[in-house]
Formats: C-alpha cells, sequence, structure tokens
C-alpha cells in the first residue's frame, strides 16, 4: 500500500498557478485542473492598493482544491512607480471601454510578471513541477508589456536555461492559456468550467468592502466581456 501510494504521488502532474483572486486567474486556474494537473496556487502581497483581493484568491483556492495556497510577502511599493503601488498615484477611470487609451498605463508595475514568474520557477523546481501556469492576457488587457506572447516565450527560454531542471534536459513549459482570447472567451471558458465569478475581484480601485469601482480599465474590460456574453457581473450583486 505504501509503495503505491509514494508512486502515485511521485507520477502526479504537479504545476505552480499565479492565483491574483481575479477572473483571469481563476479561470486559468480552473484550466489547469481541467488538464489534469494538480495545481498549487500562489500569491503576492506586493504592496497593491487592492490588497483585499487576496481574500478572493484564498477563496478560489480553497474552493478549487489546490493542494496548497502560498501568499508571498513582497515590497513593490517601496519601488513606487505605479497606481497600484502609490498611493500619491491615482488610479485613471473612463466612462467606458472606448476611453481607454494604448499607451501603456499608470497601472504598469514595472517587472511584476518578471518577478511573479520567477517565484513560481523556483517553487515549481522545488515541487518537481515542469509546468506553471499564468492568466496574463494580450488582447483584452490595459497595454501591459509583460502581458504579451512574446515575453511569455522569453521567459520560458531564459527558464531552461536558469534551472537545475532545464540544464538536465527537463523542458519547462509557461502556460498561458488566456493569452489570445477576448475577455469574452475567458468568461465562456470559465463558466463552462465551473467558475464561480461572483467570488472574483479584477477591480484596481475597491472600496474596503471590496465593492469595484466600475470605471478603472479592469472593471471596464471586465464589464464589457460579461456583456458580450449576454450577462450581468454576478460580483456586482453583492
Amino acid at each position: 500500500m505504501s509503495n503505491s501510494s509514494e508512486k502515485s504521488v511521485s507520477s502526479e502532474k504537479r504545476a505552480v498557478v499565479l492565483l491574483s483572486g481575479g477572473l483571469d486567474s481563476a479561470t486559468c486556474l480552473a484550466i489547469c485542473k481541467s488538464e489534469g494537473f494538480v495545481p498549487y496556487a500562489l500569491s503576492f502581497r506586493y504592496g497593491q492598493r487592492h490588497s483585499i483581493e487576496l481574500e478572493r484568491a484564498r477563496w478560489i483556492a480553497e474552493a478549487s482544491g489546490v493542494r496548497r495556497h502560498v501568499i508571498v510577502d513582497l515590497d513593490l511599493a517601496g519601488f513606487g512607480g505605479s497606481a497600484l503601488t502609490d498611493r500619491h498615484l491615482e488610479v485613471p477611470k473612463h466612462d467606458c471601454v472606448d476611453d481607454i487609451g494604448t499607451d501603456i498605463p499608470l497601472t504598469y508595475v514595472p517587472a511584476r510578471n518578471t518577478v511573479f514568474l520567477s517565484y513560481a520557477l523556483a517553487w515549481a523546481e522545488v515541487l518537481g513541477a515542469l509546468d506553471i501556469y499564468v492568466g496574463v492576457n494580450a488582447l483584452d488587457y490595459s497595454g501591459y508589456p509583460d502581458c504579451r506572447p512574446e515575453y511569455i516565450r522569453a521567459f520560458e527560454a531564459m527558464a531552461n536555461l536558469a534551472t537545475k531542471a532545464g540544464v538536465e534536459g527537463n523542458r519547462l513549459i509557461i502556460h498561458a492559456p488566456l493569452i489570445t482570447w477576448t475577455k469574452a472567451e475567458i468568461i465562456r471558458k470559465g463558466l463552462s468550467l465551473g467558475v464561480d465569478y461572483s467570488k472574483t475581484l479584477s477591480c484596481y480601485d475597491p472600496d474596503a468592502t471590496g465593492r469595484p469601482c466600475r470605471h478603472c480599465d479592469s472593471c471596464l474590460l471586465r464589464q464589457r466581456g460579461f456583456e458580450q456574453n449576454g450577462l450581468v457581473d454576478p460580483a456586482l450583486g453583492e
């Protein structure tokens, strides 16, 4: 019995999933599970003004039955440079999604995904996992340079050069299943996998209770995604 159990654990497919508590990462976690992986969720308290999202991340991780959920403390707020980490800067707000510009917005946090993926890579090596899932998106996103396909490809190439696993010939894969999907497509996929979007928080500037502002880029893109599916965002009914 013991040998059988040990064999089962050693042969399971493990993956590290970056989990923010938002719509995209919750969908990414559901996709990871649907593809047969045992998920290990990784979240960050990095000085973000919307740190209440971590409460949602905890709920999603528990409801999804992840093997383990780790929240790492970082201090990106010590550098500033982003409306998400510097409270002296205001989060840009708009009346409709068409008002969102094409320039990299003030909500971009310098090197955030590189930092997050580096931590995920370190944990994956410890776990013996060769797969990392991240919910970045290159279509309905806010113009962030670290959400593009070429960035993910470059990080994956670096990961295979910089790790013991990669050097030994075990190829590490960075999965970004949402990267070419619209927000509407992401929502449809998540609903088909049973994701409860009422518990997710996408807003960059929520109030103390987690109620979304409805006017930041993230809120507007999320709202359009639900509208394009003929649905009302369930998070707004709370």
